[in-house]
């Protein structure tokens, strides 16, 4: 009866999460596209903009695969095929939030060892660090295929069970709290660093330097934000046993994706000003000459 319940969940939630998914999808192709296209916007910053994109398309892809599979393929019972969907799943978070991570490191060399290594802020050195970041990220959910914790369960998505206590935990600290504190340090290292100089290798940044650092920090602050508010449903989920969280963070992940993605292109003053420049031009082509 639970189960049955529970399905019936699915077929109101995963509708709205599709819709966040789509929105997630297309926002962050467009991204891909400008960026690949414009040379002014072929920068370090852009690059990791890009690298979290990229992670967005590969979540809202393996979300809609998961959903599939849920709703369509009923007759797939496989406990082998659900581990690796649920490894995929856990990989796609893991991918998302490690690519901020790999922001902020980025900031950590631009701000504070540029000055005394300036090999380190290029796109050759960007390229290694997003390379050793998925690297890690298909490291980190290797215990959902390796343990036998994930197994088909009829009308459930392919997730690991609240019963294993250890593996949740691990889930909790690995894909979420050790990122978000060393982005928390990294940040509050750096703002500290800019503001209170106190080393002759800080003084000599310049003020305009300093501004656009600080203003590149808070802005992934904020798209971090907006990631971890996302998560709150289902740690209160784990934490309650709610059922709503449950819908209700399935349906916020989804629409925290396509909400940080809007919100990149708002806070990205290059991308934002193309767009505007894009329907000006569009607007002037448009208007009827009386």
């Amino acid at each position: 009866m639970d189960e049955l319940e529970e399905f019936k969940t699915y077929n109101i939630v995963i509708p709205l999460s599709l819709f966040g998914i789509l929105i997630a999808f297309v926002i962050a192709c467009g991204i891909l596209i400008l960026v690949g296209c414009m040379r002014r916007l072929h920068t370090v910053t852009h690059l990791l903009i890009c690298n979290t994109s990229i992670s967005s398309i590969f979540y809202c892809v393996v979300q809609s695969v998961n959903y599939i599979f849920l709703l369509c393929i009923k007759w797939e019972i496989n406990d082998v095929s659900c581990r690796w969907r649920g490894y995929f799943g856990y990989m796609a978070v893991v991918a998302v939030v490690y690519s901020y991570l790999t922001q902020a490191i980025s900031r950590f060399f631009i701000s504070i060892l540029s000055t005394r290594y300036p090999r380190i802020t290029s796109f050759r050195t960007h390229f290694i660090l997003i390379l050793l970041q998925w690297f890690v990220v298909i490291l980190i959910p290797l215990p959902a295929i390796l343990t036998n914790h994930i197994r088909h369960r009829p009308f459930s998505l392919c997730w690991v069970p609240k019963k294993f206590t250890s593996h949740v935990i691990y889930t909790i600290v690995a894909y979420y709290l050790i990122p978000a504190l060393l982005i928390f340090a990294i940040h509050m290292y750096i703002y500290v660093c800019i503001k209170y100089p106190r080393c002759r290798v800080f003084i000599l940044t310049r003020r305009h330097r300093a501004k656009r650092d600080l203003q590149v920090l808070y802005n992934i602050m904020i798209l971090f934000a907006i990631y971890t508010l996302g998560a709150i449903p289902i740690v209160l989920y784990i934490l309650t046993n709610v059922r709503f969280l449950y819908g209700m963070g399935i349906i916020s992940m989804s629409f925290t994706v396509a909400i940080e993605k809007i919100v990149t292109i708002i806070l990205d003053r290059d991308i934002r000003n193309i767009i505007k420049l894009y329907f000006r031009r569009s607007m002037v082509q448009v208007t009827p000459i009386y």
